[in-house]
C-alpha cells in the first residue's frame, strides 16, 4: 500500500530546458554595457541593440566529444554564441554577441546545392559595402546540427551549413559574419534559407545577469 502510495505522490522531474552557462539560461535575462555599445556601434553593422535582453530559446551544437556551441537567443533579434572545449567556464575559448541581418529562402534543391557547393564558401564577403575575409581554410561549410530548446517546452532540430568571415574595424574592434545555410525537416518536407549574422567579441565585463 505505501509503495503505491508513493508512486502516486513523486514529483515530475524539472523540464528539459537546455544548457546554462555563465549563468545564462532558458527564461534568463542580462544588461549589456551601455558605455562599450556607445563605442563599438558606430563600428558595426548592428543599431540600435537593446540594453536589456530576455533569453527566448537555448540551443546547443555538439562538434566532438568535448567542443560544443552554446547559443542564447534574446527577444531583440540575437543571440550570444559561445564556444567551450570542457565543462567548466575554463573552457570557454569565446563569446561574441551576434544579431541576425537577413534570412532568404531557398526553394528548390538546384538552388541549395548551389549555395552549398558555390555561395557559402567564398574568399570575401560583402555586406553593406563592407568586406569581410573568410576565417576558416576548409573550403566546404562546416556542417553542425543545433538542438534548441524553447520557451514553450518543444524542442527542435536544425542542420547548419556555415562559414565564418570577419573584419578590422579600426580601434582594435573586429566584426564577425556567421553565414549559415539552414535546413529543417517538416513532415518529410525540408524549409530552407540562408541566414546572415553579424556579431562582436564580448567579455566577461561587457554584461551582467539580471536574471
Amino acid at each position: 500500500m505505501f509503495d503505491w502510495f508513493k508512486k502516486k505522490t513523486t514529483t515530475p522531474p524539472p523540464a528539459d530546458t537546455g544548457p546554462e552557462c555563465l549563468g545564462l539560461r532558458l527564461g534568463g535575462a542580462f544588461e549589456l554595457d551601455d558605455l562599450k555599445l556607445k563605442i563599438i556601434e558606430p563600428l558595426l553593422t548592428i543599431e540600435g541593440a537593446a540594453r536589456t535582453q530576455l533569453i527566448k530559446a537555448v540551443g546547443e551544437v555538439q562538434l566532438d566529444e568535448q567542443t560544443r556551441i552554446l547559443r542564447y537567443y534574446t527577444d531583440d533579434d540575437g543571440f550570444i554564441q559561445i564556444l567551450t572545449h570542457g565543462p567548466s567556464e575554463a573552457d570557454i575559448s569565446e563569446v561574441k554577441l551576434y544579431y541576425f541581418y537577413e534570412s532568404r529562402p531557398i526553394d528548390s534543391d538546384a538552388q541549395w546545392q548551389q549555395l552549398l557547393d558555390k555561395q557559402i564558401v567564398q574568399p570575401q564577403w560583402t555586406l553593406d559595402d563592407q568586406t569581410f575575409d573568410k576565417v576558416w581554410d576548409n573550403d566546404r561549410p562546416v556542417a553542425m546540427t543545433e538542438k534548441t530548446w524553447l520557451e514553450n517546452g518543444t524542442i527542435t532540430q536544425t542542420d547548419q551549413f556555415v562559414m565564418i568571415y570577419d573584419r578590422d574595424c579600426g580601434d582594435e574592434q573586429f566584426e564577425s559574419l556567421l553565414v549559415a545555410g539552414e535546413e529543417k525537416i517538416y513532415h518529410n518536407q525540408a524549409e530552407r534559407c540562408l541566414a546572415l549574422s553579424t556579431g562582436f567579441d564580448l567579455s566577461p565585463t561587457d554584461f551582467t545577469l539580471i536574471g
